[in-house]
């Protein structure tokens, strides 16, 4: 049972890499990413469960909260350079 728990993340993972790659938006892209690290933590859980060591989850929080800062910052540039943007045509 597992081992289907990862495969599937890993198929998902490719089909969220598949996604960012050819993404027409970057909004797709980013939310792309954001899919692909939300599914590396479900991967990492699923992994210290199977080895049977807890001490790992600590880093699968640690990487959730990167790839949340990180979606956010990414997300306030692209607002920012497209307000830039708009106000530059007035």
């Amino acid at each position: 049972m597992l081992a289907a728990t990862v495969i599937s993340l890993l198929v998902v993972m490719g089909l969220a890499l598949a996604r960012a790659l050819l993404g027409p938006t970057i909004y797709d892209r980013i939310l792309a990413v954001n899919v692909f690290g939300t599914k590396t933590v479900l991967l990492i859980a699923v992994i210290c469960f199977t080895v049977g060591k807890p001490e790992f989850l600590d880093i699968a929080l640690v990487y959730a909260l990167i790839n949340f800062v990180s979606v956010v910052g990414v997300l306030r540039y692209f607002e920012y350079r497209s307000r830039m943007g708009d106000t530059a045509h007035d």
